[in-house]
């Protein structure tokens, strides 16, 4: 634990929230001005939706690279470096020239994600003390739930109103307020002696860990798969203005929200029953949208229902992931992002796939009601295990019987 004041350590948990702000927005406004970007880069939207993906395979590739990497770097060190990643990612992103250079652009800005988040994890925890580990994970949760009630549907009025570009030139600003942040409120903090790549490495030796990466991965596509082209879903299908949009994009945080609520409660019950609930859940969610899309109150209301789903979804699985990792070092809190963004990934592709096709902006939400099915057979089949036996033993920082608890969803 690192000995702060009390005003230094919240303000070093305000730096953090805050880059879980930042991160949210980003991976999550691109979702919001997919027309406005394919009209400016003369491409069609599901075109478009290959820079969300794009994000989501730089979170896969990133989260556990950086944070292996990053072993042996002090832990304030490698927050400032992901966060210059960051910045750049989004700068890029704003002035990418065609649809491919914005593809490119997204993956570098999706590469810190995952490890920011990790090793947050681990900078919060060793301010306020491994006994409040708690509050250093809600506190990025929190930069992460408001920014899909706040940031997310300010992107979307800005890229409305002066232009898509603006919204990463406004991210990318946020997060050199980030950087100043940390680097003025985050205490220098030693890696885990002994950190090197090949330990980090050594903590994904274990089946029952990349079985539930692969539930979490193919289950919560279902969720990116709708949501990915929520814009055109509401003003094509639902019949909503453009300018009512970012209304039902800050009520779906607000589900998302209520969801991070309820679903911290269910998994400390039971965290396997939680994820099963959770995609049942959204099966339901997803057909109902399929179903109701066309009126706008139940169709509104169905998304806010997949806002509160799919965050209780992705709490349990996060959690199920950190339990089947032995001691669940940061590179097996990054890994959470990994599985969670390749859903993002392939929920946003196949939804654009069967868009391309013909089938209209319904067809996805079948696309991931089938996705999140196939992801509750992965855990009903082999995926209901015990978890492995954790080493005793601090780990980051943190003790070994509390290695478990869920890192921020995003």
């Amino acid at each position: 634990m690192v000995v702060l004041t009390s005003a230094r350590a919240r303000a070093a948990l305000v730096a953090l929230a805050l880059g879980g702000f930042c991160i949210g927005t980003t991976e999550f406004a691109t979702m919001g001005l997919l027309p406005e970007i394919a009209t400016d880069l003369g491409v069609s939207i599901p075109t478009a939706g290959n820079a969300i993906t794009a994000y989501a395979l730089g979170v896969v590739v990133g989260a556990p690279t950086l944070a292996a990497i990053g072993a042996r770097l002090d832990r304030r060190r490698l927050l400032l470096l992901l966060m210059v990643a960051f910045v750049v990612g989004n700068v890029l992103s704003a002035f990418a020239a065609s649809a491919g250079w914005l593809v490119v652009a997204r993956f570098v800005a999706g590469l810190p994600h995952g490890a920011f988040f990790g090793v947050g994890a681990v900078m919060g925890t060793a301010v306020v003390g491994a006994e409040r580990r708690g509050r250093a994970v809600a506190s990025m949760m929190a930069g992460l739930t408001v920014a899909c009630a706040v940031g997310v549907p300010l992107t979307a009025v800005v890229g409305h109103a002066v232009g898509w570009r603006w919204s990463f030139v406004g991210v990318g600003a946020l997060g050199l307020a980030t950087l100043v942040a940390l680097w003025a409120w985050t205490p220098s903090l030693a890696p885990l002696p002994g950190a090197t790549v090949r330990t980090e490495l050594a903590a994904l030796r274990n089946g029952p860990l990349w079985i539930a990466f692969g539930a979490g991965a193919i289950g919560f596509g279902g969720m990116f798969a709708v949501y990915s082209y929520v814009k055109p879903l509401l003003t094509e299908v639902t019949g909503l203005s453009v300018g009512a949009v970012p209304v039902v994009l800050a009520l779906y945080g607000v589900g998302m929200t209520v969801g991070t609520l309820v679903g911290g409660r269910f998994a400390d019950r039971s965290v396997l029953g939680t994820v099963i609930g959770g995609m049942v859940a959204t099966i339901v969610v997803l057909v109902a949208i399929a179903l109701v899309g066309p009126y706008l109150v139940p169709a509104i209301l169905s998304l806010v229902l997949l806002g509160v789903a799919s965050q209780v979804l992705g709490l349990s699985l996060q959690t199920r992931l950190m339990d089947v990792s032995p001691a669940a070092p940061s590179l097996g809190a990054a890994l959470c992002h990994s599985a969670l963004n390749l859903g993002n990934a392939a929920g946003a592709f196949l939804g654009g796939v069967v868009i391309a096709a013909g089938a209209g902006y319904l067809a996805p939400a079948w696309v991931g009601a089938g996705l999140t099915a196939a992801g509750l057979l992965v855990v009903l089949t082999v995926g209901r295990g015990p978890a492995p036996r954790r080493e005793t033993g601090p780990v980051d920082g943190v003790p070994a019987e509390r290695a478990t608890e869920a890192v921020p969803v995003g």
